[in-house]
């Protein structure tokens, strides 16, 4: 079907440009993205709660990706997330989002205030926001 929404991380992020020096990269992009937004829907709240999450359920994440050097650290995500183009990356969001969540008549989506008022985890008192 020519119409069929992207649903999976991969098909949506795939394409996403990688913005570090290649052949001095211990970790794929993607598997970086994955465990990324995978510890931010299990609640993670920094790089290292990321990291954590993603140390936790390494053996599930091996189910799918292949994680040759293993869990990137905390340092790892937030050096990718600080160059990854926050626009490009957005885009590829919202069209995983759209296409995972359909919402239907009568359903009710909650959105975080605190995202839609602009505060950042930087302005809670953290180093940076994780996206």
């Amino acid at each position: 079907m020519a119409n069929e929404l992207q649903t999976s991380l991969q098909d949506c992020f795939g394409d996403l440009p990688d913005p570090r020096v290649q052949g001095r990269c211990d970790h794929k992009l993607l598997d970086i993205i994955i465990i990324a937004i995978c510890g931010a829907l299990c609640g993670a709240e920094s790089w290292v709660g990321i990291e954590t999450v993603g140390k936790a359920k390494e053996q599930w994440f091996r189910q799918f990706l292949e994680l040759e050097h293993g869990i990137p650290s905390h340092d790892t995500f937030g050096d990718v997330f600080a160059k990854i183009d926050n626009d490009a990356f957005q885009k590829r969001f919202i069209r995983w989002v759209e296409s995972v969540f359909r919402v239907t008549r009568g359903q009710v989506v909650a959105i975080d205030g605190k995202t839609l008022r602009g505060v950042t985890m930087e302005r809670l008192g953290k180093a940076r926001s994780i996206w």
